[in-house]
């Protein structure tokens, strides 16, 4: 056994746990946090991304041991209280989910490109971003218009309408 310990959305977390514990199982089973989901087990689908130090990482390629001291933050810490995260908010008011399996992983790699690009994200650049992200539901049409919104509402400009 190892012990682990990490900042998760804010918050100091420290656990026992087995050193071959992925990020992925210690925050959905021994944090509880079931928002980052688990769609493939071989980083291929993009349904456990989640940031690690600032970064975003597909946590069912990450030892939870490699997140020792550092900082994580899952879908579940995003929003501010009651208040969406404005990539949030746009994929809400966008309609980018159907089921929502992918959504945690979306929003949280639309974060990432936002943060790293700025505000002003082509649809190219966005659909190549996406390229570690399946959705099964969608053809992305309003995921991709969803990230151009939030990437928006996050450097304080408006969020575009959606089309009606």
């Amino acid at each position: 056994m190892a012990i682990v310990s990490m900042t998760v959305n804010g918050k100091p977390v420290t656990a026992d746990i087995d050193p071959r514990t992925l990020l992925v199982q210690f925050l959905r089973e021994h944090l509880r946090l079931t928002g980052t989901h688990v769609g493939c087990d071989t980083s291929q689908c993009g349904a456990c991304v989640v940031h690690m130090n600032g970064a975003a990482v597909k946590a069912c390629t990450v030892l939870a041991l490699q997140a020792d001291g550092g900082d994580v933050v899952t879908i579940e810490g995003l929003a501010n209280g009651a208040e969406l995260h404005p990539m949030q908010a746009a994929f809400r008011e966008h309609h980018g989910l159907q089921c929502g399996y992918c959504t945690p992983g979306m929003i949280m790699t639309a974060v990432d490109m936002a943060n790293r690009l700025g505000p002003d994200l082509s649809e190219e650049t966005i659909r190549s971003e996406l390229e570690g992200n399946i959705c099964r539901c969608t053809g992305y049409h309003n995921i991709v218009r969803a990230v151009e919104s939030g990437a928006r509402a996050m450097a304080g400009q408006p969020m575009r309408e959606a089309a009606e």
